[in-house]
């Protein structure tokens, strides 16, 4: 049991450390841009930012199932290992 304590904690420590990440990601991002030929820079800055984002979006997704598959296999487990009190 603390086994699955740990596995989940490291995992969900992951799973938070990516949505933080994605977080400064996405403050740098515009919704909109007008650009000319002199700005053409912020153009590339936006499509790497996109780039960075779709890389950790399956990661994300993956360490968040895995974080809440395992806090309910815990929680199965602990309730299926309480004795009745009597």
């Amino acid at each position: 049991m603390t086994a699955l304590f740990i596995v989940w904690a490291g995992l969900t420590i992951v799973f938070v450390l990516l949505l933080i990440y994605r977080g400064t990601l996405t403050m740098h991002e515009d919704d909109q841009l007008f650009l000319d030929q002199a700005n053409s820079h912020l153009a590339k800055e936006q499509e790497e930012l996109q780039v960075k984002m779709n890389r950790i979006q399956p990661w994300l997704r993956i360490c968040g199932a895995g974080s809440a598959l395992l806090l309910m296999v815990i929680t199965l487990f602990s309730s299926l290992n309480e004795t009745p009190a009597g």
